[in-house]
């Protein structure tokens, strides 16, 4: 998949785009509604109207300028919690072509040039493909539970991953 790009930073329509990625896969396969969709259409916004390029990061991945992928590094707590892997996703169109590996490479680099100590990310239960790439990258599941942060009850699981 040589004509996929992988684009750093803001393009008009990613925000739309990435929050219409998350609704229709997350409602398709997860029954989330329309509270999901508005928390990541809310959180998404919040952080793009204080990205900063020197301490978080953006990518997407346009195939024929069409939006099919993203991921972000929220760098605004590096320190503390850690940098923060959020929005990551990939359309069915491209899942399964090593379209996310190639994002979270991306991500992954930046965080090392950052000199991050500690990445983390929050996800669920069931999704095996996506926790297959993240321990691939060096993620471990350092704390799992009941929870409802994306409006649906699901085993909530908070990944880390450390460099050192």
């Amino acid at each position: 998949m040589s004509d996929i790009q992988i684009i750093r930073d803001y393009i008009p329509g990613s925000i739309g785009r990435v929050v219409e990625l998350h609704g229709t896969y997350y409602h398709a396969h997860w029954n989330f509604g329309p509270f999901f969709e508005s928390k990541v259409a809310a959180e998404l916004a919040e952080f793009t109207r204080r990205y900063d390029k020197n301490r978080d990061g953006f990518w997407t991945a346009s195939l024929e300028g069409r939006i099919e992928g993203s991921i972000t590094i929220d760098g605004i707590d590096n320190t503390g919690k850690g940098a923060h892997l959020r929005w990551f996703i990939v359309s069915d169109a491209l899942r399964g072509k090593g379209v996310g590996n190639r994002l979270i490479h991306s991500a992954m680099d930046f965080c090392r040039n950052k000199n991050y100590k500690r990445v983390y990310l929050w996800t669920f239960e069931g999704l095996n493909p996506a926790r297959h790439l993240y321990e691939k990258h060096g993620f471990k599941l350092i704390e799992e539970h009941h929870g409802m942060q994306w409006g649906t009850e699901v085993i909530e699981q908070r990944f880390e991953r450390r460099f050192e």
